[in-house]
């Protein structure tokens, strides 16, 4: 039986920069955690940059955890450094963490805080084999290549985002049982927003190859949106997260994965008990069509419109509620700029 926790104790997660930054544009935004230097994780272990792969050489699932798909959602890269820092092992199974989208991330411009989510194409949105087999060229393009190998026979996905603006997190996935088993296997958050169809608007990671497949060759792939980009809780709750993805595979142990979550945090949420889920079902995605996007009233998340109500418009089209109890998820921040062909919010109702 492995210790409880690694010797020496790992170091808690760094602390949030102690003068914050505040966004000029917006005042809502503050930085407290800005991008670390990963030059150290370039080699990574698998072939594939920033890319690692730890076998325990015992029976048991093989798991991912995957951070920066988005360049500028830094609480995924908090949880696999705090991983691959504290030389975080498997106790069964196959582990894989991985950095995807390094380029961008380097990119990071603290007067322009989200044009470093993608340099061409949004990495979450190109997992498909016509856009993976084709002949289109990126950066962007070129990672997803890259990085096909590291996830053709992961069993189970966690990819680690966050939101633009401060909401409560939550998961999304494709509506499967798989997934929701997985979901309310990790416990928290309770938050749950599933896609019947799957996304609308290309492929993310989470539906690419085995993880769009609903016949039980793998065990779920989630996305979990942690909190605001660049909040030090979102980190926190990134890690607490995907220590509980691992405990729910048996990859560490309860008691290991417990006392990391205490070590890192200085909380351990998988002694709370078992919360209810709160799902939500994905209506419908509107891509924005024009600059001229604009809310009936700010929207941050989580906002409840009646069928019909006028939700906003985007240059002559109108946006309407399509049923009662429309809720918001993820909608263009009220200081963003609206850019044609983006994704500028998401419609659910109560599943």
């Amino acid at each position: 039986m492995p210790p409880a926790v690694p010797a020496p104790l790992p170091a808690p997660l760094p602390i949030a920069l102690p003068n914050p930054r505040i966004h000029p544009a917006d005042p809502s935004i503050r930085f407290e955690v800005l991008p670390r230097d990963l030059s150290a994780y370039a080699a990574g272990n698998t072939g594939v940059p920033y890319a690692f792969k730890f076998d325990s050489g015992k029976p048991g699932p093989h798991v991912a955890i995957n951070a920066l798909t988005h360049g500028n959602e830094f609480c995924g890269m908090t949880a696999v450094c705090a991983l691959l820092d504290a030389g975080v092992r498997p106790e069964r199974g196959v582990l894989t963490l991985s950095f995807a989208n390094v380029a961008a991330y380097e990119s990071f411009n603290i007067d322009a805080p989200f044009d470093s989510r993608m340099l061409v194409h949004n990495l979450n949105r190109i997992w498909s084999a016509a856009q993976l087999n084709g002949d289109e060229k990126s950066p962007d393009l070129h990672r997803a290549r890259e990085m096909r190998p590291v996830f053709d026979r992961v069993d189970s996905l966690l990819d680690i985002h966050s939101t633009s603006q401060a909401v409560e997190p939550f998961f999304v996935a494709g509506d499967s049982t798989l997934n929701r088993a997985l979901a309310n296997g990790i416990g928290f958050p309770s938050l749950q927003m599933w896609m019947p169809g799957g996304m609308s608007t290309g492929t993310p990671l989470i539906e690419y190859s085995q993880f769009g497949q609903a016949d039980g060759t793998h065990s779920g792939a989630l996305v979990v949106e942690c909190g605001q980009h660049f909040a030090h809780a979102s980190g926190v709750k990134a890690t607490q997260v995907a220590l509980s993805f691992l405990a729910h595979h048996g990859t560490l142990s309860r008691t290991h994965a417990g006392a990391l979550c205490e070590a890192f945090t200085g909380h351990n949420p998988l002694e709370q008990p078992f919360r209810a889920p709160r799902a939500y079902k994905m209506l419908s995605v509107h891509v924005i069509r024009t600059p001229e996007l604009r809310w009936t009233r700010p929207l941050v998340g989580m906002e409840v419109f009646a069928k019909g109500e006028l939700i906003g418009t985007d240059g002559e089209l109108e946006i309407h509620s399509p049923c009662d109890n429309c809720t918001i998820f993820m909608p263009l921040g009220i200081n963003r700029v609206a850019v044609p062909g983006r994704e500028g919010i998401y419609l659910a109702q109560p599943a």
